[in-house]
Order: C-alpha cells, then structure tokens, then sequence
C-alpha cells in the first residue's frame, strides 16, 4: 500500500527500507531535542545546555563578519529577570527573524568561564509541555522531520487495533511491559522521559527475545547436522607439518587449532567463530585446519571479502604449504575467463585441496569435487545467505569464521550463541611496540617521522575517511594524495573502494616492494594489507572512523617488532568534546576488548554495526552493552519457550522468528 499519494515521496521513503505503516512506526526517532525549560538562575554549570523564554532586551543586533563566519551578540531576558549576553554564530536567519515585541524560547549552551551562552537554537513563542520532546529522525533530504512525524502519526492511528502483541502474556506481566502500541506511541509521541523509557523497554525487550529465539533455533538445527562418513586426522603427519612450520605456533593458537579439530573429528558439524585482534595469527590457524582437512582427504574453501586480501592469503598459505604435497589455487574476480575455467576444473576433479577466492567461491558454476572446510576471513562482511551457499557446496562441510574485530568476553555467549568461539589475544612476535599519539595536522613532528620511516626503509600509511571528501581538504584521500605528492615527489602511491582491482593490485605492489613507500588510502587498507615493513601510519580526520577501525588500522604497523608511531592528524576543539573522549582511550588502551566495548557503548543503538563493521548483528533499538541485562533474560526466557513450544502463548512470537521473511539477524 502507498503511504502518499507523491511517488517522490514514497520512493525517498523506500530508499530508507518504508514500505508500510509497520516501517514507519518501526523507523525510530534518533534522538530527542528537549524543550524542558530549565530552572531560573543567573549562572548554569560549564557547557550546560539551557533552554530559556524570554524576550530581546536592548537594540537589535547587526552582523559581525569574519571571513566566513558570521557573529551576532545580543542580550536575552527571562521572564524571571535574569539576563544573559547571548553568541550566535552563523545563524544569518537571524537578521530577519529577532525582534524586540515577540517572546522567544532559546536553546543554547552556558559558558561560565566568559558569562555567555552559546546560541544553539532559537523558537518564537513559548513551548507547551505536552511538545516539549521533539522526536528528530533520520531521513532523506527530501522529507523534513515534521512531515514524516505527520505520517508517523496516521500510521500509529491505522494500526490501533491490528497491532497484535508479541510477546507472550507471561513476559508481559513478569516485566510489566506496556502493549505494542503503546510502546510505539510513547516513543513517537512522549509527554516524558519516562514513557520513552517505558516504551523502548517493550521494543528493547521483543527485539532481543526474537533474536534469542532465532538464535538458539539456529543453534539447535546446527547442532543436529551430522556429517556423512570422514576419516578420522592422523594426528602423527599433523604434528610433523607443525614442527616443520618456521615459527612454532603460540598458545592461543595451539589451543584455538585444537579446538577446531576436535570439531573436525566429531559427528556434527562444526560451527566456530574466531577471533583476535590484527596480528594474532588467524591465517596460520586457519592453514593448520586447512592441512588437517586434507589429511582426511577433502578440500578447503577460504573466501576472504576482497581480490587484495585473497591474493595475500594465497601468498602466505603458499610459504606455509611449501614442501607439502597440498594443492593450492586461487579463484577471484580480476583472472580471466581461461585461468577461472582451469581452476574450476582442477577445483571439480580434486586436483586442487585448498582454494582461496572471493565471493566468486560459490558462485553456481563452481563445483567441487569433496567440499570438507569452509573457512571465511573477515566474517561479518559476507551475508548468511552467501555463507549458506558456501557450506552447501559440501556435504555437511565444517564451517570456520574469522574476525579481526573481538567481541567483549561478557557478550560472546549472548550474541554468538550459534557458534562456537576461540579467541587469539597473543602476538606471535610478542608486544608489539606502537606508540599511538595525537598531533595537529600541521605539525613539523608528523614530517620528522615520515623522513625518519623513510631513511630506515619502512613504509607510511596516510588514511583518509572519504575518496572525495566534504568542505574540509583533510576528509579527502584525493586532495591528500595530491598534497602528499607535492612533498614527496615519485614515493606516493594511492589505493580506494573507486578503484579496479588491477590498480589497487599495482598500488599494493609498488606499496610493498619500497617503489612507492608512502600509500595514501581510504579504511579500505583495514582489512587486507599486511606489510611487515610498516611502522608509521597518519590517520587524517580521525574522528570520522569508529573507535574500533582506528584500533583495526593501528593493528597495521608494526609488526616486524620494530618501533613503529600511530598518529592522529586531528586539531583540539575542532570537533565535539565526545569525540576527544573517544581518541583519548586510543592513548589509554591497546586492548581489543576494551576498545570494542568502549565503542560499543558511545555509538548506541542503531549504529551497532554502524558502519557494519563490528561483526555484530545489526540492532534496531538495543545497545547490547547498556542493554546486556535484557539480553540475558531474554536468552532465558526463550530457552523456557522453546522447551515448551505447544504452549498457546507462545504462537505469535514463535511465528514472527521463523517466518521466512524474517531477517536473519544472526552475525
């Protein structure tokens, strides 16, 4: 059904997943901008926000220029008699909008330390309690906030009597949750904060009851698979290729590895996550699995998400098997047509036992000859369908997942609780030594370790947020690049998304060989570059990228033991103070865990995968740090539905979780 009767309209919604009324309610405000006056005094705590009524007090002010900004000053009085001198800046509407009759509500933050307030936003008139909290949503350019409220309110209407609950009776009542439509008008449309808190309780509540369900039925058909007949894994030839390696695996690999093959020799069907930070030697895990695979005489399947990191695994899994009697290839987008027929062929008659590809690994023309291990670096960036499609090209084949990005120790069996998990936290070359510090762009220090790298034959990273960029020079990798290039004439060399595979595969070469030593690059270099070579890396704009890719690219440098520098390129007071806070635990930590769970807990919810990078799954309204107490009810609670199924109650949910166009939510 159209929710307007403008196609422009509907299709600006569409474009943000808004087909039906059930979208609209479900698209939840991302904040709350909050008309609650605050109480009358003449002085407020540093930066604390403010919202006042009153009027002009003394003559209208004129604009000050500056370059290209734009100041006003005037003074404001409450209607308690205080006065306050007010900064507004560049907000030119205001030439044409104050006065000294009207009344106005003024929104702003205090500074004690000049006696002024800040000018955030400014409101004829007086604003009534019952629209003191204004929902602001996420939405195309098109469709302004009051007009979508609008629809969100013809919707809530249209629903009153359809909105069937889910959540069974008992929960409802064990937790006093509010009904489904209720929640939905508390949210769209709170008198208080506490019937957003009560209405977000219901919503938090069935999202993560519904994501227990599906994942502990996924658990159970896991669990259930049996794998045909496999020969059990000389463990004698095994510990021979292990002594032959030329570096003996760590603890945590030993263990992690032994893990992996007591799945591999067991009846069912292995289902395992692991994880570790950049560095801890996932891809020797992986070729160990590999080898054990092929000792019971099966093949192996390693999909990484891009053409440069599958050609890097190839490479480093060629080193490993070296001496063996392993057969390698490799299958991805850029080969011509010849070299993926062959590799097909020798993939569909078994004379190949590893292949390492893409995506193009489970394409329809592949085939494979006895598909045994499925292993899948990077995880989180392939779809469940695509590692379904994968597995299925095996006979019940054993499924291996990796992530460079670990997952807080507390949430691991809540939010992975399909899988099996092994953690790698060593480094196989020992601590690394990265010094992580925060310089303004401009500063002659950045420079001197730029000539330092280069006089000692290492290589720079400079990382950028955006191909082109936004108003500032600094976002952009092509203005850095060309910035760079004036500096460093002949030793620059550039890599982003924009790029054919053939000429990220140039740039990485003359990257790693020392032609070029300085690679300028989007975030793109956070998963696939392994250049040991690399000790220093300037991160531009740092503020742009999620704490969690910053540890991620910091993981980068420095792994041939030597001193290497981590720089953020980022100037004090040009962003907001949050995200000086959220630099500063970069300075204070170099542990994973604590990182993931610090970003966890600043981007909130609806940005969990924000930049779906996290491996976590993609979470409408929980924030599963903040919310891990409804998580951990919900899980018990959908073990006590499932081990009472018939139970009447119980329809409506067990309906919504395995209706087939359920998303799947599983990481």
């Amino acid at each position: 059904m159209a929710l307007s009767k403008s196609k422009a309209f509907n299709e600006a919604l569409k474009s943000i997943g808004i087909q039906t009324p059930m979208d609209v309610l479900r698209h939840l405000p991302r904040r709350y901008e909050d008309f609650t006056y605050s109480p009358a005094r003449g002085l407020y705590q540093h930066k604390e926000r403010v919202v006042l009524y009153g009027k002009l007090s003394g003559a209208l002010p004129r604009p000050l220029r500056f370059s290209h900004r734009t100041l006003y000053r005037f003074t404001f009085e409450t209607t308690s008699s205080f006065v306050f001198e007010i900064e507004a800046w560049n907000q030119t509407y205001l030439s044409h909008y104050l006065n000294t009759t009207d009344f106005f509500t003024l929104v702003g933050y205090f500074d004690a330390k000049r006696n002024k307030i800040t000018l955030s936003k400014l409101l004829k008139g007086k604003v009534e309690k019952a629209n003191s909290l204004k929902p602001i949503y996420s939405l195309p350019n098109n469709i302004q906030n009051h007009v979508f409220q609008a629809l969100v309110k013809r919707s809530l209407l249209s629903l009153e009597h359809e909105l069937k609950e889910v959540i069974p009776e008992t929960y409802r009542q064990k937790y006093r949750l509010e009904s489904r439509w209720n929640a939905y008008k508390y949210v769209h449309f709170p008198n208080s904060k506490e019937e957003i808190h009560q209405g977000m309780r219901v919503l938090k509540y069935e999202e993560a009851l519904e994501f227990s369900l599906k994942n502990q039925l996924v658990r159970g058909e896991n669990r259930a698979l049996r794998k045909d007949w496999r020969r059990k894994i000389d463990r004698t030839l095994l510990e021979r290729f292990i002594k032959s390696l030329p570096y003996p695996p760590t603890k945590d690999q030993r263990k992690a590895f032994q893990e992996c093959l007591s799945d591999m020799d067991s009846e069912r069907v292995m289902y395992r996550l692991l994880q570790g930070d950049v560095g801890t030697g996932k891809t020797l895990v992986a070729a160990l699995c590999a080898f054990a695979n092929h000792l019971r005489s099966e093949q192996t399947a390693i999909m990484a998400p891009t053409d440069t990191l599958a050609r890097q695994h190839y490479e480093n899994l060629k080193a490993i098997f070296e001496g063996t009697n392993v057969n390698l290839g490799l299958l991805v987008g850029a080969m011509s047509a010849s070299e993926k027929h062959a590799v097909m062929r020798d993939l569909e008659d078994g004379t190949l036992d590893v292949v390492v590809g893409t995506h193009a690994l489970f394409s329809k023309s592949v085939k494979y000859a006895y598909l045994g291990l499925a292993i899948i670096d990077e995880q989180h960036k392939f779809g469940v369908n695509q590692r379904t499609l994968l597995v299925g090209k095996g006979e019940h084949a054993d499924l291996l997942m990796m992530s460079a990005t670990p997952i807080p120790r507390t949430l691991t069996l809540t939010i992975y609780g399909d899988l099996d998990v092994s953690t790698l936290t060593e480094f196989p070359a020992g601590a690394r030594d990265v010094s992580t510090t925060i310089l303004p762009p401009e500063s002659k220090k950045i420079d001197s370790l730029i000539e330092e790298a280069l006089s000692s034959k290492h290589r720079i990273f400079v990382v950028v947020p955006q191909i082109e960029g936004g108003e500032e020079a600094e976002t952009s990798v092509l203005r850095v690049a060309e910035e760079y290039k004036k500096r460093y004439p002949g030793k620059i060399t550039m890599m982003h998304g924009k790029m054919d595979e053939e000429s990220k595969e140039v740039a990485t070469l003359a990257f790693k060989t020392g032609l070029c030593p300085i690679l300028v690059a989007t975030s793109l270099i956070e998963v696939g570059i392994d250049v040991k070579a690399a000790n220093t890396m300037i991160v531009y704009s740092p503020t742009h990228f999620s704490l969690s890719s910053l540890h991620q690219l910091r993981g980068r440098i420095g792994r041939d033991g030597s001193k290497a520098h981590f720089i953020m390129a980022y100037k004090k007071g040009s962003a907001e103070t949050e995200d000086e806070e959220k630099l500063k635990i970069l300075l204070e930590s170099n542990d994973g865990f604590r990182i993931a769970e610090e970003d966890l807990r600043l981007r909130g919810p609806g940005e969990i995968v924000g930049t779906k990078q996290s491996g976590l799954p993609d979470f409408l309204t929980l924030n599963i740090i903040d919310d891990f107490k409804i998580f951990e009810c919900a899980r018990d609670d959908a073990t006590e539905i499932l081990s009472r199924q018939n139970a009447y109650e119980n329809e409506a949910i067990l309906q919504e979780v395995t209706k087939e166009d359920t998303p799947f939510l599983l990481p």
